[in-house]
């Protein structure tokens, strides 16, 4: 848990270096989410006259939901103290508790902002969700358990390119790309209120509030390159009772995964643009389609 909640900041930071180096910037430093963090921590809270109970508590509600989902992903070890609920499904059910919270909240103050991005935001998770489901039913076919632990020691015990694993993957990636405000479905970066989803409903938070949020979006942003690197790329996972050389490569395979992961999400985010809002749905129903086909596959051949 304490692994994912102090190299969550480092990965946005290390996407945003190379994303600026890819344009030819200098770009803010690594460690620059760390010192927003502190920042946002250390200044007061502005809360609207007319927000209830609730938008001061999601922060906390999101962050929480969002730090289990992620502490429960396999990272350089299988078998860990909590590996018995490391279940895709639970995982799933966890980030879409988060997203209704935050999605209630954008809508508690009244704002238009919190409105739209609230709207676009359910849009997008009603898409989402099926596809990421489909995807787990293909891997749980394959590997006969929606637990990750059990699910990286079959994959990396078997190994073997599967047809229905390489649409599993495609379709993960587009789910990822959409679940964390990505380009092409979203910008992160940008504040115009004509294209923005996620920024526009957490506009009315300030201080720790925002801190929460943000820390939450970066830790949501690593369970999703974990799942990926722990499913499709399982090399270097150790299982319980290995010696410490054994953890210290295990790690190190880790860190290398996130940095990989990380230069291709820059090098995505350069070299395509975002598209319209109303594109977005076939975009994720390709993803969608990717799923069932790679299930029903399972189904078919018994064995692609």
């Amino acid at each position: 848990m304490l692994l994912v909640l102090a190299l969550a900041p480092a990965l946005t930071g290390l996407t945003r270096k190379m994303k600026a180096r890819l344009q030819r910037r200098i770009g803010p430093p690594i460690f620059q989410p760390y010192r927003d963090l502190r920042r946002l921590f250390n200044k007061d809270v502005v809360l609207a006259d007319n927000s209830s109970w609730l938008f001061r508590v999601a922060p906390y509600l999101i962050f929480a939901a969002t730090w289990v989902a992620a502490a429960l992903v396999p990272t350089f070890q299988t078998g860990l103290l909590f590996s018995w609920a490391g279940d895709l499904i639970a995982i799933v059910a966890l980030l879409g508790a988060a997203r209704f919270v935050q999605a209630v909240a954008a809508l508690d103050t009244g704002t238009s902002f919190g409105g739209i991005g609230a709207s676009r935001e359910i849009m997008i998770a009603a898409l989402a969700e099926p596809a990421m489901i489909m995807v787990v039913f293909t891997v749980a076919l394959v590997a006969g358990s929606t637990q990750l632990s059990t699910i990286a020691a079959f994959m990396a015990d078997t190994g073997g390119l599967r047809v229905s694993l390489a649409m599993a993957l495609v379709a993960l990636i587009i789910v990822a790309l959409a679940e964390n405000a990505r380009i092409p479905v979203d910008n992160p970066s940008t504040h115009l209120e004509v294209t923005m989803v996620h920024e526009a409903m957490v506009l009315e938070y300030s201080g720790r509030h925002l801190a929460m949020i943000e820390l939450a979006a970066s830790l949501k942003l690593l369970l999703y390159i974990s799942i990926i690197a722990c499913i499709f790329f399982p090399f270097g996972l150790i299982t319980d009772g290995a010696g410490l050389s054994a953890h210290a490569i295990s790690l190190a395979a880790y860190l290398l995964k996130v940095t990989a992961a990380s230069l291709l999400l820059a090098t995505l985010e350069t070299v395509i643009a975002k598209m319209r809002v109303f594109r977005v749905p076939n975009l994720l129903g390709v993803a969608l389609m990717l799923g069932l086909l790679g299930t029903l596959l399972l189904f078919v051949s018994g064995g692609m």
